[in-house]
C-alpha cells in the first residue's frame, strides 16, 4: 500500500523469514558460520538459541538456502509440538519417505526408525549429507522426546554421523538441553543470539530499506535512535514498528519518518 509513496519495490519490514533480508550483524554471521560448520563437517548436533524475534528462524532458512541441493538432503520442522512418534514421522516423511502408514494406530516406531535408517544410508551411499532442523524446539517439554531425539544420533557408520540435527529455540531451550547430559554432550556447536546494538539497529533498518529498493533517506537519525530505544534491538519488534511508521508516514503525507511518528505508532507494538 505504501511502497510507491516511499519509492520502494517491496515492503522492507515484513516479519517473515526471508533470507534476502538477512542483516549480517557480527553475531548473526557467527551464528550462521557455526551452523554451517556443523553441517559441512558432518557433526552430530548443533544448538542455536536466542530471544523471541531475534532471527533464529531466518538464520535457519538462510542456512537451507545456502546448502547445495546436490549434496544435502534436508528436513525443516517448523512446529515440533508433537509426540515423539509424530515428530519422527514428520522427519522421515520430510526426508522423502512415502510408504509410511497414515493411520496413527498402525504406526510402529521401530518400523519408522528402520525406514529412516534406510533413507540415511541411501543418502550416504549416494554421496549426500542429511540435515534436520527443528525450529521452536523450546516447545518440546517431554523429556522422553528429547531422549528419543538423542537416539537419532546413533545412526552412525564407521564413526560418521548419518545426519546432522540442528536445534533452534528460545533461551529456555538451553536449560532443557543441559538437563539431558547425554544429549548436551552430543552438541558439537552452541551459539546464542542476543539483541542488536544501537549501531546495528541503524544498519539493520538501512539494510532492509536498501534491499527493498530505497534510493533516498526515509527515517531521520532521531527516528532510528528512538526505534532502538522502543524495541531494545529485537529485529521482530523493529520490523513491526518500522512497518507501522511507514504506513503512518504515508497516511500523513510527510517526506520523512520522524521521532513523532515513531512515538505515535510504538504504542501499537506489543512487548
Amino acid at each position: 500500500m505504501y511502497e510507491s509513496y516511499w519509492s520502494l519495490e517491496e515492503k522492507p519490514f515484513e516479519n517473515t523469514p526471508n533470507p534476502q533480508f538477512l542483516y549480517h550483524s557480527p553475531q548473526h554471521e557467527e551464528g550462521l558460520s557455526r551452523l554451517l560448520y556443523a553441517v559441512s563437517e558432518g557433526k552430530g548436533a548443533g544448538l542455536l538459541t536466542g530471544v523471541f524475534g531475534c532471527g533464529k528462524t531466518l538464520l535457519g532458512r538462510t542456512l537451507f538456502q545456502e546448502l547445495d541441493r546436490d549434496v544435502y538432503k534436508t528436513a525443516f520442522i517448523a512446529n515440533p509440538f508433537l509426540s515423539y512418534t509424530e515428530l519422527l514421522m514428520h522427519i522421515t516423511y520430510s526426508l522423502g519417505a512415502r510408504d509410511l502408514p497414515q493411520n496413527k494406530q498402525d504406526v510402529l516406531v521401530n518400523v519408522v526408525l528402520e525406514r529412516l535408517g534406510e533413507i540415511l544410508e541411501n543418502n550416504m551411499r549416494d554421496g549426500k549429507k542429511t540435515v534436520v532442523v527443528i525450529d521452536e524446539a523450546h516447545v518440546i517439554t517431554d523429556r522422553k522426546v528429547w531422549e528419543e531425539l538423542r537416539l537419532l544420533l546413533n545412526f552412525q557408520i564407521e564413526n560418521r554421523f548419518l545426519l546432522t540435527l540442528l536445534i533452534l529455540g528460545q533461551p529456555e531451550l538451553k536449560e532443557i538441553i543441559e538437563s539431558n547430559k547425554q544429549f548436551s554432550q552430543r552438541l558439537a556447536v552452541k551459539f546464542h543470539l542476543g539483541p542488536l546494538t544501537a549501531g546495528e539497529t541503524e544498519q539493520y533498518v538501512l539494510h532492509r530499506l536498501r534491499i527493498a529498493g530505497a534510493q533516498k533517506q526515509i527515517f531521520t537519525p532521531g527516528a532510528i535512535a528512538l526505534i532502538y530505544k522502543k524495541t531494545g534491538g529485537i529485529p521482530r519488534r523493529i520490523n513491526h514498528i518500522c512497518d507501522l511508521a511507514l504506513f503512518a508516514g504515508f497516511g500523513k503525507n510527510v517526506p520523512l519518518v520522524t521521532e513523532t511518528i515513531i512515538d505515535e505508532v510504538s504504542s501499537d507494538v506489543e512487548d
